[in-house]
């Protein structure tokens, strides 16, 4: 068997071409695997010493966004105390809220949520959170939630001018995610300020969590709803009783029967005629 002739150069030319070589990086072949002598370490370079007025200056700490500023819980909890105590009104405890760095949902939000109705009505109602549209308009109750709520009320001759309409979270948590239980924490001291500023004659908790920030339950709706039970500000005891979130209701219409009951019984202790529902 004949051995193949050498390429020629132009050949050689062409392969490398078709491989993608096209460039010659030295006229010697170098071997890859042979050990390299080590090279030696270039001396170092001296560095000026930066003036003492550089030297004694703090380290720039890098930006933060608001939005990832925390408080200490434990700090943030005394502070929310604290500045709630001192609210003489309710226009008072706005602005203390509006000014309230404790709490990052404040900076994730579009709008405080304060509260919406009449502020001396003899009832009161309490909510989680806010929702999307709450979010835009900067008032509790106003999506499709605070439409039956609106009815709920109707039924038994209120109206938002006859009541008042609060959260215990007064910012939307970030996509209707459920608050944690250091923001409910936080926001706690104001909504207690807040309803003893109200100083309605009726509490009414819409929905679990509400009713287990305020009332101190850890039992689940189904069992704390339709029970009146004592609230106390610190400088008087309101009746307080427990019912469906409305968005609840919304998910579960099944419910509305007993919804209707305990609003039957919330007209029955503010001494109005209650009238059919719809």
């Amino acid at each position: 068997m004949m051995p193949e002739p050498a390429p020629t150069l132009k050949q050689l030319l062409a392969f490398y071409l078709e491989a993608g070589v096209d460039c010659a990086l030295s006229d010697e072949p170098v071997n890859r695997l042979a050990e390299l002598e080590p090279v030696p370490a270039a001396p170092p370079r001296e560095v000026a010493p930066l003036p003492r007025a550089q030297r004694d200056m703090p380290l720039a700490a890098p930006a933060v966004p608001r939005s990832e500023i925390t408080v200490a819980p434990d700090a943030a909890i005394a502070s929310a105390r604290e500045a709630a105590r001192t609210a003489p009104t309710l226009e008072a405890l706005r602005t203390l809220l509006e000014n309230f760095d404790g709490c990052a949902l404040r900076h994730t939000a579009t709008k405080l949520v304060f509260a919406d109705g009449n502020p001396a009505a003899r009832v009161m109602f309490v909510g989680e959170a806010p929702g999307r549209d709450e979010d835009i308009e900067g008032l509790p109750f106003v999506g499709r939630s605070g439409k039956l709520l609106d009815r709920m009320i109707a039924a038994i001759g209120l109206d938002r001018s006859k009541a008042y309409i609060a959260n215990v979270i007064p910012w939307r948590p970030p996509g209707n995610r459920t608050p944690t239980p250091q923001e409910t924490q936080v926001c706690l001291p104001f909504i207690q300020r807040q309803i003893e500023l109200v100083n309605p004659d009726v509490l009414v908790t819409l929905g679990n969590p509400s009713t287990q920030a305020l009332i101190g339950t850890r039992e689940g709706i189904m069992r704390t709803r339709g029970k009146w039970v004592d609230y106390d500000t610190g400088t008087r005891v309101i009746r307080a009783i427990a019912t469906f979130h409305p968005a609840y209701l919304l998910r579960s219409p099944s419910y509305k029967r007993m919804s209707w009951q305990d609003l039957r019984a919330i007209a029955k202790v503010l001494g109005q005629q209650s009238s059919p529902s719809s």
